[in-house]
């Protein structure tokens, strides 16, 4: 049946099973414990009531008053619980009963009932009182039936006085048999059994319910959730989350399953990046092989056609704006090709206003067209950058085209504002290169952070081993971890190719005492950090101590419609546009890699209906 193949299902089951088995041994001890207290209690009452016969006859058996001696038993026999009581003389004849039909037949020393009392052939005088004591049944299915035999000895009372013919050296003269019906202590056993059987029951029923229902909220519910996320997982939904708030290993389990699929939404878009960044790659060399032929010619017949305006100054300035920017299409073919390539830029010193300006001069007719005023904040004393100037014209170009696009036919305004700023390398700087102390490279170009590639290290707690990704940009710590570790714990770190610790155990953090990682950064010293990593302390002396970074920041506003919160992590991926069929998808990532390769930064903040602004950060000395 489907329902034993439920785990909840079968941890109940073991549970009642186990309950069922530990009830049944606590139920038989228990009961065995209770019948014998009552039967103990039985056999000090029936030793007592023994005792107290045999010397309250005492005076009679030395008068040898028989009538006495029988109204007592009698009378004794009388008590509740009594079955009869007797009196046997050294050869076991029955001398006295409460039985009369028992008087002066002999016992057989060898029944049931006899035999503990003869037991190999000890004389009665040695056996201790709880050896004179037996429990017996007259006949198969009749109560039980506890007999107490006490001795009576020879006293010298008894070998002097003048009515008996008792000599001194006989020890024991006789025995009294008492013996005591056990029909009311079987009677409360049997009624111990029944409670502890529905006590058994009663337990068993209640911890089956209680158990299925911590089984529900504890396990089947979890499961059930981590089920379905797999399920949502198998056919390839890598949102989906279970978002457990329990700190158990199953809550851990869902954290590491929310990781997972993290890890694996993470990996897929990376994949999803690199083939369109090889389609990129195609795409460049068949335009850069296409385009270059026609820009060619479309160069030599304006170089050609200037030459011959030198009197026509106003149709000379627009010959020199085609002529200038077919070459820089031409470059803009190569600098695409050179992206996918990740090219290094060739720069030099440039004028980031003359450049701004070029830029405006060749969207001067848009703006015109759409009604666009365009307002220009430089700040004083820019200073030059070290930056490829074709490539940052072409970043001015495609943002200020962008922003006319999403302005439309509308009017609106666009504003450019530069500044130079100073910056913290902490949060800013980025980590481009990192090594082992072999001098192996630890940065990870397939898994990125933030879109930056990531400093792979193997890591080992004390449970499990796997991977880690730091975070390049210095003083962030989002890192992604490939491994559960538990809260406060140390993490030993090392190569993950020749597998040299990068742990100095001589150093501790300063802001929680545990070892540090040390991180070579050729040319730019070590950068060191905190192995327990819920805590954040890190430390680059080199860069801390170059003071603050010097930057020109470059802000491109407009007034548009402005781009929707969902798109907004997605804008700078290759062939992703919000313009539909309008847009290729490729300018903004072009942009992205043109301002990282400049070691710069670019962000985006947009409000729908308002606006959006673009600000890059350029850093004036070039690394």
């Amino acid at each position: 049946m489907k329902i034993f193949n439920k785990i909840g299902t079968r941890l109940i089951l073991a549970v009642s099973f186990t309950v069922i088995v530990i009830i049944s041994v606590f139920a038989y001890f228990n009961i065995q414990s209770h019948s014998n207290n009552l039967i103990s209690e039985v056999e000090r009452h029936a030793n007592q009531l023994s005792e107290t016969v045999k010397n309250t006859m005492q005076f009679d058996m030395l008068q040898n008053n028989r009538e006495h001696i029988a109204r007592l038993i009698n009378t004794v026999a009388k008590e509740e619980g009594i079955k009869y009581i007797r009196i046997l003389n050294k050869k076991g004849e029955i001398i006295y009963s409460t039985d009369k039909t028992q008087i002066g037949t002999m016992l057989d020393k060898k029944a049931e009932s006899c035999y503990a009392c003869h037991s190999e052939n000890e004389p009665l005088h040695k056996l201790s009182i709880k050896e004179r004591t037996r429990i017996f049944k007259l006949n198969k299915g009749s109560t039980g039936i506890l007999g107490v035999i006490n001795p009576i000895y020879n006293e010298q009372s008894c070998w002097n006085s003048d009515c008996h013919a008792h000599t001194s050296d006989q020890t024991v003269l006789g025995v009294l048999d008492i013996t005591v019906d056990l029909k009311e202590v079987e009677r409360l056993t049997d009624e111990s059994k029944m409670d502890v059987a529905i006590f058994a029951i009663i337990a068993i029923l209640v911890i089956a319910v209680i158990l299925r229902i911590l089984v529900k909220i504890l396990i089947q519910r979890p499961v059930r959730d981590l089920l379905k996320a797999t399920n949502y997982v198998a056919v390839g939904n890598l949102s989906h989350r279970i978002n457990s708030s329990r700190k158990d290993e199953i809550g851990k389990l869902a954290d590491s399953f929310d990781n997972m699929t993290l890890k694996l939404a993470e990996a897929r878009i990376q994949l999803f990046q690199s083939d369109k960044m090889a389609s990129i790659g195609r795409l460049a060399a068949g335009v850069a092989h296409e385009i270059n032929n026609p820009l060619t010619g479309v160069l030599t017949y304006s170089s050609f056609l200037l030459k011959r305006v030198k009197d026509n100054p106003e149709m000379k300035a627009d010959l020199e704006v085609i002529v200038r920017e077919t070459k820089r299409s031409r470059e803009i073919v190569k600098g695409l090709l050179d992206f996918s390539r990740q090219s290094t830029p060739k720069t030099g010193k440039i004028e980031l206003k003359e450049i701004v300006e070029n830029t405006i001069a060749v969207i001067a007719n848009q703006l015109k067209i759409n009604h666009i005023t365009l307002e220009k904040k430089y700040g004083q004393n820019i200073p030059q950058l070290m930056a490829d100037a074709n490539q940052i014209q072409q970043v001015f170009l495609n943002l200020l085209i962008n922003a006319i696009d999403a302005i439309g036919k509308k009017g609106g305004t666009i504003t450019i504002a530069t500044k130079e700023v100073y910056l913290s390398p902490y949060g800013t700087f980025q980590i481009r290169n990192a090594t082992c102390l072999n001098g192996h490279s630890l940065i990870d170009e397939k898994h990125k952070i933030d879109g930056f590639p990531s400093i792979k290290l193997k890591a080992k707690s004390s449970q499990n081993e796997g991977f880690i990704h730091l975070n390049p940009i210095y003083g962030k710590h989002q890192h992604h971890y490939g491994i559960q570790f538990n809260d406060n714990e140390a993490i030993n770190l090392s190569c993950p190719q020749c597998g040299i610790s990068l742990v100095n155990e001589n150093k501790k953090s300063p802001t929680c005492g545990a070892p540090i990682y040390s991180l070579i950064i050729p040319g730019k010293g070590t950068i060191e950090g905190c192995t327990k990593f819920n805590c954040n302390w890190q430390r680059w002396d080199a860069i801390d101590n170059a003071g603050d970074i010097d930057f020109v920041e470059i802000k491109i506003s407009d007034t548009g419609s402005g781009i929707e919160p969902q798109y907004l992590s997605k804008i700078f991926d290759p062939f992703y546009s919000t313009k539909g069929q309008k847009g290729t998808g490729l300018g903004l990532s072009v942009i992205w890699g043109i301002v990282n390769n400049h070691r710069g930064k670019i962000t985006v903040d947009s409000l729908v209906n308002e606006g959006t602004t673009f600000t890059i950060l350029l850093p004036v000395r070039y690394e």
